[in-house]
Formats: structure tokens, C-alpha cells, sequence
């Protein structure tokens, strides 16, 4: 069972969604998202901190980073990273398409949600890096290998929210993180 807690933050993004669809990013306000969600402006930021994270709200982060500590301290850290970022995505729901390649679609094309999703982007960063810092991992072979990472995935997520159909987004996902697969006759 969803608890009102749950109800009331999907209830909110699915406004913002809306609303940001048809009137624009600029042009939509916390007050008409809270209003039109029933509930106040006050209620809306206990939620999310800003109207970009209405839209943009990642809560992955700790799965990730467990998902990191999970994967054979042996393997390369970008191996690592690429594994527990399959491993990750295979473990949640893959999200509904149509409002999901909407929410991406807007964060690609608005310059102040393509900012905030970079820094959504840097925060998952932060927290691969302390992953494998805590494994003994030096910390630009973990910057380097998270930020390979995460770009492939953005580039797959970008590219997808774009496209009007064909492939699934974990299937775009997965395609995108093979690129940095290690190969048989080459260095891993």
C-alpha cells in the first residue's frame, strides 16, 4: 500500500509534469503546482527543495552506491560502476514511459533543468566516488570511472528522451553502458 506521503510527492510531480508541458517551465510556478496538486506552497518544499527537483527527483543515489559495494573489489572501478549501474537499474520498476521521456525530454531542452540535472549528475558522482573510495579505490581512478559512467548514461537518457520511439530505456541503458564494457583482447 502507497502511503500518503508517497501519494502526495507522485501527486506533485505528476502536476508539475503537467502543468510544465503545457505552459512552460518559466511560465509555471510552485503556487500553481501546489494549488493544482491540493496542497500549500509550504507542503510543496517539505517535498522538494526547488521546482527543478519537482521534475528531476533522484532518489537512487544510496541504491547505487550499495550496488557499487556489492561488485568484486577485483574488478576494474569502472567495471565496478558500469555493473552496479546495470545491477541498480535492473532492482527498480523500469519508470513509465510516456512521463518519463516527457521529464527528460523537458530537462534536454530547458537550460536551467539540463543545469539541474548536471548537478543531480554530480551529486550520483559524489556518492559512486565515496563507494569506492571506501573500497580502496584512489580517488581520480573513482572520479574518472564514475564520471565515464554516468556520462554514457546521460548521453543514453538524453538520446532516448529525444527519440519518439523504438527502443525501451533500460535497453537503451544497457546499450550504452556495454560501450565501456571491457573487451576480450583489450586492457580492462
Amino acid at each position: 500500500m502507497i502511503s500518503r506521503t508517497e501519494r502526495t510527492r507522485a501527486r506533485l510531480q505528476s502536476v508539475a509534469l503537467d502543468l510544465v508541458t503545457r505552459q512552460g517551465f518559466d511560465a509555471t510556478t510552485v503556487a500553481e503546482i501546489a494549488t493544482a496538486a491540493g496542497v500549500s506552497h509550504m507542503t510543496f518544499f517539505r517535498y522538494f527543495p526547488t521546482k527543478e527537483s519537482v521534475l528531476l527527483d533522484d532518489p537512487y543515489d544510496p541504491l547505487i552506491a550499495d550496488a557499487v559495494h556489492a561488485q568484486p573489489t577485483e574488478l576494474p572501478a569502472l567495471e565496478r560502476v558500469r555493473r552496479a549501474i546495470l545491477a541498480a537499474w535492473a532492482s527498480v520498476p523500469e519508470p513509465g514511459e510516456s512521463e518519463t521521456r516527457a521529464r527528460i525530454a523537458l530537462a534536454a531542452a530547458h537550460p536551467g533543468l539540463r543545469a539541474a540535472a548536471v548537478e543531480n549528475n554530480r551529486r550520483t558522482e559524489d556518492a559512486l566516488v565515496e563507494a569506492l573510495l571506501t573500497d580502496g579505490t584512489d580517488r581520480l581512478t573513482a572520479r574518472v570511472a564514475a564520471g565515464a559512467v554516468l556520462g554514457a548514461l546521460m548521453a543514453a537518457l538524453f538520446d532516448w528522451g529525444s527519440d519518439d520511439g523504438g527502443q525501451p530505456l533500460g535497453e537503451r541503458i544497457e546499450w550504452a553502458l556495454a560501450q565501456l564494457a571491457p573487451t576480450d583482447g583489450g586492457a580492462s
